[in-house]
């Protein structure tokens, strides 16, 4: 049985003997598979192979057969060779850039401007199947304000009062249940300057934005749902209805909304990418945390210039195919 697949600058062709393959017929595969578009075959560890392998072959032979193929074929190297990309800007607004809660003035001191033209960058050129938008979208009242720290009771617990608190710091509000809260300065209120969208940043005619925060009594990093996952925002159900398989997400700040996302698309099972050179933060040790933490759940951290190639299926990662097969994996298991 012949089989095999061809994109812009690959075409792999392959022979199943006696209907099956082997685990080095596997290796094989992923050495076609796992290239950039100029050649170059990244590494894929024995172990990692094995368990892809192991993924695929479900009646546990040591053979992938038929049948097997074909569910490898098109849930696996389908989705790897002509994936679905959706491209995710986090709180690209004007108080995290020059308002009330510029970063440049926190700890890591990083220029908020700076994501604005790798991002205009990418949507101009690299064909995204859908583009969202994060928004920051406070009431006055929110829990996430310093100046609002005495419109709540604290928990005995909290390490530090309501008359001696400061932005930056964290406290605990007494609930029901006991709530930590990092305090912020007051930032992107509803309808306010502060939290509109920079004015240099692209906003496509497609795109679609996504309001975050916006219950007075809890607050939200991630862009799937708040910090306490009372209710999540329309992206989860967006995305789904649009079939995307990989996410690349970059904003502000990196350590904080942008970290908080990309650890949930991860956590949910999509292949995401972190754009580096597209996003700044707040604190260079919580930044740090943040690529060691996308890195460990088999997410992937690139720079802008490297995307088109990997949008359009001619740079396929390892990582990202781990991950979807650790994921496939898991669902076959919660179907049993």
């Amino acid at each position: 049985m012949l089989v095999g697949w061809k994109n812009k600058t690959t075409t792999v062709k392959f022979k199943m003997r006696d209907g099956k393959l082997n685990l080095d017929d596997f290796r094989l595969i992923c050495k076609a598979l796992f290239r950039n578009d100029k050649g170059h075959i990244y590494q894929l560890s024995e172990e990692k192979a094995r368990h892809m392998f192991q993924v695929f072959d479900q009646n546990s032979d040591g053979f992938i057969d038929k049948d097997e193929f074909t569910f490898c074929w098109n849930h696996w190297i389908k989705v790897i060779v002509r994936p679905v990309s959706a491209f995710l800007v986090v709180d690209v607004q004007n108080d995290f850039i020059s308002g009330t809660l510029n970063i440049s003035k926190c700890n890591a001191q990083q220029d908020g401007t700076e994501v604005v033209e790798p991002i205009n960058r990418l949507l101009d050129t690299v064909p995204f199947s859908c583009v969202f938008y994060s928004l920051d979208w406070h009431p006055p009242d929110h829990v996430s304000f310093i100046d609002n720290v005495h419109m709540r009771e604290l928990h005995p617990s909290s390490p530090v009062s309501a008359d001696k608190a400061q932005a930056h710091d964290t406290v605990v509000f007494a609930g029901p249940p006991p709530m930590k809260q990092r305090l912020w300065p007051r930032h992107c209120v509803q309808d306010t300057w502060g939290a509109e969208l920079h004015k240099d940043l692209k906003v496509v005619e497609h795109g679609v934005k996504v309001y975050k925060g916006t219950n007075p009594e809890v607050d939200s990093y991630s862009v799937f749902w708040d910090n306490k996952r009372l209710s999540d925002t329309s992206l989860s159900h967006q995305l789904r209805a649009r079939h995307v398989s990989d996410i690349y997400i970059c904003g502000i700040a990196y350590d904080v909304c942008v970290g908080a996302t990309i650890s949930d698309a991860l956590a949910i099972g999509y292949r995401a990418v972190l754009i580096d050179d597209a996003s700044r933060g707040v604190s260079v040790p919580d930044i740090q945390a943040t690529k060691d933490a996308v890195l460990a759940d088999h997410g992937v951290i690139v720079e802008s210039h490297e995307v088109l190639a990997m949008v359009e299926g001619r740079d396929r990662r390892p990582e990202l195919g781990y991950k979807l097969a650790m994921e496939l994996k898991k669902a076959m298991k919660d179907n049993q």
